[in-house]
């Protein structure tokens, strides 16, 4: 499975808060022939066969408690290739904040002296053809 780590989170923390509320869905929920990968695999089955982009994060939690309740084939739970995007926050750690800011610290400065470098030639390349004006400007004497 190739989802990002925060979709599967979103969608466990919606079913694990919702068995804590809901002492019938939390039976079906402890199914041991159930699991989070097969149910991720499930909504990406049903999302692509719906043909749809977009969904609203109801939906999507309800597909997912389908997928408890129901006896789901093995065909509907097959792996997919896909980008799934959470439209959530994500919460980073202090180290993954600082990572990311090294990060992009270290690609402005990379950003800034190939700029550098870009104007660095191209005063020598303009210095160059005056030179050579002048040079072909100039009368020699013998």
């Amino acid at each position: 499975m190739k989802t990002t780590k925060a979709f599967k989170e979103t969608i466990k923390t919606y079913l694990d808060k919702r068995a804590a509320e809901d002492e019938l869905f939390a039976v079906t929920y402890a199914k041991p022939e159930k699991n989070i990968d097969d149910c991720i695999n499930y909504i990406l089955n049903q999302v692509q066969k719906s043909g749809c982009n977009g969904f609203a994060d109801d939906e999507i939690y309800s597909i997912a408690v389908h997928y408890y309740d129901e006896d789901i084939s093995k065909d509907d739970c097959k792996q997919i290739d896909c980008q799934v995007i959470v439209n959530h926050q994500v919460q980073l750690t202090e180290e993954e904040k600082a990572e990311l800011r090294s990060q992009a610290k270290d690609k402005y400065e990379a950003q800034i002296l190939a700029q550098m470098k870009r104007e660095d030639e191209e005063r020598a390349r303009k210095a160059q053809e005056k030179k050579a004006k002048i040079q072909s400007t100039q009368q020699s004497l013998f």
